[in-house]
């Protein structure tokens, strides 16, 4: 139950952009309790992002004005609250970080691509807590810890682009909780984490929570998130508050016929129905159209003084496998572990330092100049970060036209205005699309934007970088079914890498689990899932959120940050040792891979 105490109040807030006769919010009233986690839910361009936004006033630079309403933030020791919907951008300032802090969505774009992850986080430190300067970096590294960031003091002089997704999104999460603030408000906090840091993550921001009394608002359309750590659920339609009351209450008995379309919509783990048909059996009667050999990627760690070349970081080791047409194999494991480093490696946008990789027939890896473009209209990938990967000077109609149009197809019918809107229509984007820029969109808007470019070349192989992760779980089942209907229609391989094992029980054929670049696990998915053998996977399936909040439960303390595959120069790994489990299920059974 919340505190009787609120400590924010949205009263009747009203947000318009530009001239705009609706508004894109629509008498908002809310109340955040002190100490309570409210989750904020809905589907994307519900007005979830608007609503917090127009609380920390930086809908006022994105083109947005508060029209109507207030925001009260009420003051300790009986003082008169302050209305930031009033407020000058300078008293903002003064409040932003200190006493409210956010955790964006976009970690890519939030974070300054000049500065290094140390300068980043000392300067919130030094903006709203100039006596502990003395202290910052010594603070700034313990934070990253408590993300579980691996090497933290040698992260703090990284940028952002040397950073995974995940990675990106932990310094995020830092950045927000270093000056421990009294709000936090978390767009989308763990989207782009796995499952075994986006629940240590949620434990920490719990623990943080009872420590010093904070109150989280937190946005997210994944309803076992919110089975995980809420308190209250207000749910959002088309800019309304449609339904709000304690977590229990929703979960058991939604009033809204919204909110019970969002809970049967969310995929469930281990709960889901058997797939009407099983897999289709590929890999004993078709050739593979990707074959990958012994791959393996490793780039170079350098002394802090002088620079010079001291180890190899091994990102991917020794990866095989084969991907056949209408097959799905997923990737997954934790943030780090190699998985984009093994896509791009595929896609050339990566040097590998060893292995071959033949797509129907030619090995990728010798492949240059025109040819190497001309094989890359058979794989394509759909990136992790929406926005990074989206040109915002291009509309979406350039952004899907150019890889047309460099190829020759601009003319053809694939590249009629028909076929386009067909393209948008079908990955669930709204009438007017082909004509905005992306960011005009919401970010799971924009992922959209991203599966529709990677499909319009027709590619054989797909290779999807948590392709649904930025997605409400209404369009996540649009998505995941395009995807499944097109395998078969376009005889299309697809490699899915994803954190959301509810998804992959959906979606896979095959599982391979990766951990410190290696592949430690691989199989039929059923089989995987149901008996995983390697203790990294049995690690990785605790982990998933529980699908009801009544289910919660004390998990196991925080297990020990995995160490980055850091090796000296020259030294070698051994070859890999499985043992066959049966039915193709197999486990690697390297001593030193065994967490």
């Amino acid at each position: 139950m919340p505190a009787a105490n609120p400590l924010l109040t949205l009263e009747g807030l009203n947000v318009h952009f530009g001239n705009a006769a609706a508004p894109a919010v629509k008498d908002v009233s809310l109340s955040l309790f002190e100490g309570e986690v409210l989750a904020l839910v809905g589907e994307s361009g519900s007005g979830k992002s608007v609503t917090v936004k127009s609380i920390m006033r930086l809908i006022d630079h994105q083109g947005g004005q508060i029209s109507a309403g207030r925001i009260m933030l009420h003051q300790p020791q009986g003082a008169a609250p302050l209305d930031l919907a009033q407020l000058s951008q300078s008293r903002m300032r003064a409040l932003r970080g200190a006493r409210i802090a956010m955790i964006f969505q976009d970690p890519m774009t939030s974070l300054n691509p000049v500065m290094t992850i140390g300068a980043q986080l000392e300067e919130a430190i030094h903006q709203h807590q100039p006596d502990k300067t003395d202290t910052a970096r010594a603070t700034a590294i313990a934070m990253l810890e408590k993300v579980r960031l691996t090497d933290p003091a040698g992260r703090m002089r990284q940028y952002p682009h040397e950073l995974s997704g995940g990675m990106r999104q932990r310094v995020m999460i830092a950045m927000a909780l270093v000056c421990r603030p009294q709000i936090l408000i978390a767009d989308e906090p763990t989207t782009a984490l796995d499952v075994t840091v986006q629940a240590e993550i949620l434990g920490l921001i719990r623990s943080l929570q009872q420590e010093t009394g904070m109150s989280v608002l937190f946005i997210t359309h994944d309803m076992g998130v919110v089975a995980e750590i809420a308190d209250r659920v207000a749910v959002m339609l088309n800019g309304r508050i449609v339904e709000q009351g304690p977590v229990l209450d929703v979960f058991d008995a939604p009033a809204h016929d919204y909110t019970r379309k969002l809970l049967a919509s969310a995929p469930k783990f281990r709960q889901a129905a058997a797939p009407a048909t099983p897999p289709t059996p590929t890999a004993q009667t078709i050739a593979p159209v990707l074959s990958v050999r012994h791959l393996s990627t490793q780039f170079p760690v350098r002394s802090v003084f002088l620079r010079r070349h001291i180890a190899n970081l091994h990102a991917v080791e020794d990866i095989s496998f084969d991907l056949h047409p209408r097959e799905t194999v997923a990737i997954i494991g934790e943030s780090g572990c190699g998985k984009s480093t093994l896509a791009k490696s595929l896609l050339r946008l990566v040097p590998s330092k060893e292995g071959r990789a033949f797509l129907d027939g030619q090995d990728l890896f010798t492949l240059t100049g025109e040819e190497l473009r001309h094989a890359r209209r058979n794989i394509q990938m759909i990136f992790q970060d929406p926005y990074a990967a989206l040109d915002p000077r291009m509309s979406v109609r350039q952004i899907l036209t150019e890889p047309l149009r460099i190829r020759g197809l601009g003319q053809t019918e694939q590249g009629s205005d028909a076929a386009l809107q067909n393209l948008v229509a079908k990955v669930g984007l709204p009438n007017g699309t082909l004509d905005r820029y992306p960011h005009q969109f919401s970010g799971g808007q924009r992922q959209r934007i991203c599966i529709a470019r990677a499909l319009v070349l027709r590619p054989k192989v797909l290779i999807a970088d948590e392709p649904v992760s930025a997605l409400d779980v209404a369009i996540q089942g649009q998505i995941l079914d395009l995807l499944e209907g097109l395998k078969h229609s376009e005889d299309m391989a697809l490699l899915f890498i994803s954190h959301d094992m509810a998804v992959v029980e959906r979606v896979a054929d095959r599982i391979l689990v990766m951990y410190r670049g290696n592949i430690v696990e691989q199989g039929p998915a059923r089989s995987v899932l149901a008996n995983p053998a390697h203790p990294y996977t049995k690690r990785l399936l605790e982990a998933v959120p529980v699908s009801h909040p009544g289910q919660r439960f004390i998990r196991n303390a925080a297990s020990a940050v995995t160490a980055a595959p850091i090796y000296p120069l020259g030294m070698e790994r051994p070859l890999a040792q499985w043992q066959d489990l049966g039915a193709g299920h197999k486990m690697r059974l390297d001593a030193g891979l065994v967490s």
